[in-house]
């Protein structure tokens, strides 16, 4: 069965809740009148936190939770599910999601196995559904990027790189006299108090260069540490990453990405895109042009860790716990559109995403072989 259009509104059915990035995307699809959320739903045998979470989101929705998981993704009234589970269940409940004939708007990173990815994305293609992952490429940043390159003011593109920080957590426990040893596997890459780095914040240089070029990775070098939090430390994950790429044609890539800590920069944390070109280099900074703020009252990080979320990863954790958005550095750019309305112009306009399911799979394939990489201490191939 292939998803069609409602004639006013699609029915939007959430799969998890609190504690994940679904408290933004259910609210920013809301905010459009093009989209109704319809209820919330999960597996049948998820932890009881989980559960909880799930009602604790469903109730501030107001809208029903379904226990049948299932039957939810089949219902008439559905036509988007937005996927938020955890990631080592995230891509079973996509090609479920998919093969029910609903369109899918997925977090990210997609999933964490390769296999699994592959069998994802033929689902996708299979139903004739549209699919679209989050990332940053909506950001002002990103289109300035692309505007850029799109106006041949620096000739021809030979390399690009992207540094990316996020300054959240209490930095300075992590134990420096232990250096990084890297595992070319692993099954787990997030916790209530850690998680991947290069995982969880690399996907979006990875994507920015698909994005940017419409080229693959052919090979890549990686490396991984553990520079600012005992707790990354505690469950074996990295909280700072760097990557070299090579891509189509010969263009160079590069990435340094990771986690520093609440007051190691005035707003979100440092977010650069440099474009090397055959004519002239350009540095682009999300944070230039901005509004500097000097008063008395500086932001401080919360004295207390919240005891479910230390890290400060979700909204409503960050507003129980009294933090504050940071106003040293204010961006004076605004986003044009968000990404959950240039999801619903493409289902609008019948046309594919340009960060569908095969985009952030192919991100997946150079984080995994990007952690063989650190491990061996050797280039990687893609082909």
């Amino acid at each position: 069965m292939t998803a069609t259009n409602s004639p006013t509104q699609y029915g939007m059915l959430l799969v998890a809740g609190s504690h994940t990035h679904q408290e933004n995307y259910a609210r920013a699809f809301a905010a459009d009148s093009r989209c109704r959320l319809i209820g919330l739903t999960d597996e049948a045998d998820i932890p009881l936190r989980r559960k909880s979470l799930n009602l604790r989101l469903a109730s501030e929705l107001e809208i029903p939770y379904f226990e049948d998981i299932d039957a939810a993704f089949h219902r008439d009234d559905v036509q988007i599910v937005c996927l938020c589970p955890e990631p080592e269940r995230r891509m079973r409940l996509v090609e479920q999601a998919a093969q029910a004939g609903k369109h899918v708007y997925i977090d990210k990173p997609i999933g964490t196995s390769l296999e699994d990815g592959s069998r994802m994305v033929a689902a996708i293609e299979q139903a004739g559904v549209t699919s679209q992952m989050f990332s940053l490429v909506r950001s002002p940043v990103a289109q300035r990027a692309k505007q850029t390159l799109e106006s041949g003011e620096i000739g021809e593109l030979l390399a690009i790189d992207c540094e990316l920080c996020f300054a959240k957590g209490h930095a300075g426990s992590a134990d420096l006299s232990i250096p990084r040893t890297e595992s070319e596997h692993t099954d787990r890459f997030t916790f209530i108090d850690a998680k991947r780095e290069l995982f969880c914040v690399g996907l979006y240089p990875l994507v920015l260069f698909q994005w940017l070029t419409g080229q693959r990775f052919q090979n890549l070098f990686a490396t991984t540490g553990n520079y600012f939090f005992e707790s990354h430390q505690r469950h074996n994950v990295e909280d700072f990453a760097s990557m070299m790429l090579t891509l189509d044609g010969g263009l160079q890539a590069s990435l340094f990405v990771g986690r520093t800590g609440w007051t190691s920069h005035p707003n979100y944390g440092v977010h650069q895109i440099h474009l090397v070109g055959s004519r002239r280099t350009v540095t682009l900074d999300a944070f230039r042009p901005r509004l500097e703020v000097w008063n008395a009252d500086a932001w401080t990080p919360p004295p207390t860790p919240h005891p479910e979320d230390p890290m400060g990863f979700w909204s409503s954790t960050q507003s129980e716990n009294g933090i504050l958005p940071k106003a040293g550095w204010q961006p004076i750019e605004t986003a044009i559109q968000s990404d959950a309305a240039y999801f619903l112009d493409c289902l609008d306009e019948n046309r594919p995403s340009d960060v569908c399911a095969k985009v952030g799979f192919h991100a997946l394939q150079a984080i995994l072989r990007g952690y063989q990489s650190a491990a061996v201490g050797q280039w990687i191939s893609l082909l």
